[in-house]
């Protein structure tokens, strides 16, 4: 499917905003791209009406022809492992690029799923990978964003191996608050955009757990959660749920 979409600095669903006015520019782009690169970059970009809850944006063995930048809602990767089950591999907010697991095979291992109304803006790679040869700014920026893949694919991995179903579960609420902080927005209040469901399958645990160690978290004043509403009263207490050294996470 053709993916579209774009937002103002209130992140809304126009399609005519550009990448300069774009309240995530900072989060997206380098910080050294010029306004003449901006601009370039904005010509390749390819936007439309918002995206809604279920749709695919590609599915796990399309050919790989674009990279996607968020500009509002919520999606999560998917692949399916060999016995048929469905694991999610990441879930991906405003400001964030996906779609990168097509690049080694020239075709995606997962599929996008939208979690909530999305505004998207796809970006051509061939296109994307001219510009980045003119641009050694841009190069170096797509170059971060993989090695930020990897680092949260090691993360994954060692949360499934190693932490109790409470680790795993206060890291997760820890690297949302993180994500949000980057974007400007509230470090300790925030919606979670994925269901129990989902955060179970993401992270190995059954559903009955997660709501057993989100509940276990909000009667011990750690955090207080309303339906999908999370608030975090006590920050370094739920950096040691975590194991996180308290300093870690801003």
């Amino acid at each position: 499917m053709s993916v579209q979409t774009a937002s103002p600095r209130q992140c809304h669903s126009t399609p005519h905003v550009n990448c300069a006015d774009c309240r995530l520019a900072s989060i997206c782009l380098p910080i050294s791209l010029q306004i003449d690169d901006i601009e370039k970059l904005d010509d390749i970009v390819q936007r439309g009406r918002p995206v809604q809850r279920g749709d695919r944006i590609y599915h796990a063995g399309e050919n790989f022809h674009a990279v996607f930048a968020l500009r509002s809602g919520a999606v999560k990767t998917v692949c399916v492992t060999h016995d048929g089950q469905e694991q999610i591999t990441g879930f991906y907010l405003p400001g964030e690029i996906f779609g990168m697991d097509g690049l080694a095979s020239n075709n995606h291992t997962n599929s996008a799923i939208v979690l909530e109304t999305s505004a998207i803006c796809e970006i051509p790679f061939a296109r994307l990978e001219e510009l980045s040869s003119q641009v050694p700014s841009l190069q170096r920026r797509f170059f971060q964003l993989m090695s930020k893949e990897i680092a949260q694919e090691q993360q994954l991995i060692t949360l499934l191996s190693k932490n109790s179903a409470d680790e795993r579960i206060a890291s997760l609420l820890l690297s949302i608050s993180t994500r949000n902080h980057n974007r400007g927005l509230s470090a300790r209040e925030f919606h979670l955009t994925m269901s129990r469901s989902d955060i179970g399958n993401y992270l190995g645990l059954t559903i009955e757990t997660v709501s057993r160690v989100l509940s276990r978290l909000h009667k011990q004043g750690v955090i207080a959660l309303d339906k999908k509403h999370v608030i975090i009263n006590d920050l370094d207490a739920l950096k040691s749920v975590a194991s996180i050294p308290t300093d870690a996470v801003k």
